[in-house]
């Protein structure tokens, strides 16, 4: 829950929208994080897990950007819908970066719980997202939706979970311009979350995705859940949760962030930028276990791809969001909210 007198979540989304927030200007990185808060896909958190986060990212200089996607409950499919609306938001964010006053190098993502299924899959089929909806008519077909990082917290089923029941999915292929995450989840009191949690670590780290951190924490809850009376609250976003180390994690965010380079001022390179443009030259990763101890390296491998190239800024888009017919390209982003 947010905080007092606050919307604390809301339900019935048709036409998906943001809500920009700037940093504070004397503090101003350029750096925003879009925010895709929980609620199982049925509800949005926007006050613990969306509004909360605006004054503790400004106190760095980070603008935030409030993401409210479709709903399951309004008939829309949160592996599609919901995702084409996150990778939406980051296509229009970028389309404003000049007149927001955003590096568009520094555009990322944060999920929570459901939102983390928005997250994770937006780190990594942007580029078929960006391949299918480059249409004539659509003014944002030349701005990659990729976000330059994600944050995974305590995430609901990822791309690559194992199947639980069914039949197994095919997973995604990973992009090796893949942008770094950030994942963190209570251990034994949200079992299933962690593992989650874990599975998105693993599939990351055996593709070789650089600056990948992991906090998994000895106790805590899911939020939501239901506790016994001596354990600590299940509570969710930025707060303490009892004041167990789990309450810490937006501390080790902003550590992970820092070190990564967002932090720095507008128009700077970020380390995580030049760590995956190195990771692009580099030979392609045979299976574990291969390279420094003995192994051969994957035969028939591709021949590497060449830097990623920075991205020319583009140009001034008209001061309001173009309406476009429903049929433009998929989940067309129309409203925006700029919140002095």
């Amino acid at each position: 829950m947010g905080a007092p007198g606050q919307i604390a979540s809301i339900v019935n989304i048709h036409n998906p929208s943001i809500e920009f927030h700037p940093g504070n200007r004397s503090l101003n990185t350029g750096t925003v994080v879009i925010l895709a808060v929980g609620g199982g896909h049925t509800t949005l958190n926007v006050g613990g897990e969306g509004a909360d986060f605006v004054p503790f990212f400004s106190n760095y200089g980070v603008s935030t950007v409030i993401l409210r996607n479709r709903l399951c409950r309004g008939g829309y499919h949160p592996k599609t819908d919901a995702v084409f609306d996150a990778l939406q938001a980051i296509k229009l964010v970028r389309a404003y970066a000049k007149e927001w006053r955003l590096d568009p190098q520094k555009i990322g993502f944060m999920g929570f719980s459901a939102g983390a299924e928005l997250a994770a899959p937006a780190a990594v089929v942007w580029a078929e997202y960006d391949q299918k909806n480059n249409l004539p008519g659509n003014p944002q077909a030349a701005i990659s939706s990729r976000p330059d990082f994600a944050g995974i917290i305590y995430p609901g089923p990822t791309p690559f979970a194992a199947p639980r029941g069914g039949h197994p999915a095919t997973p995604p292929p990973i992009p090796r311009d893949t942008p770094p995450s950030f994942i963190t989840c209570a251990g034994w009191g949200d079992r299933g979350h962690a593992i989650w949690a874990n599975e998105w670590f693993t599939a990351m780290l055996k593709t070789g995705v650089p600056n990948l951190e992991i906090h998994i924490y000895a106790r805590g809850h899911h939020p939501g859940d239901r506790v016994g009376p001596v354990e600590p609250p299940s509570t969710g976003g930025l707060t303490n949760r009892g004041f167990i180390a789990f309450g810490n994690w937006p501390t080790r965010f902003i550590e992970w962030f820092r070190d990564l380079g967002f932090l720095n001022q507008p128009g700077v390179e970020t380390q995580a930028a030049n760590d995956v443009a190195t990771n692009l030259t580099r030979p392609e990763r045979g299976p574990p276990g291969a390279g420094r101890r003995g192994g051969a390296p994957t035969p028939g491998a591709p021949p590497a791809r060449p830097p990623l190239a920075r991205r020319q800024p583009h140009p001034p888009p008209p001061r309001h969001v173009p309406r476009l017919p429903e049929d433009a390209f998929l989940s067309a982003q129309r409203d925006v909210s700029v919140v002095p």
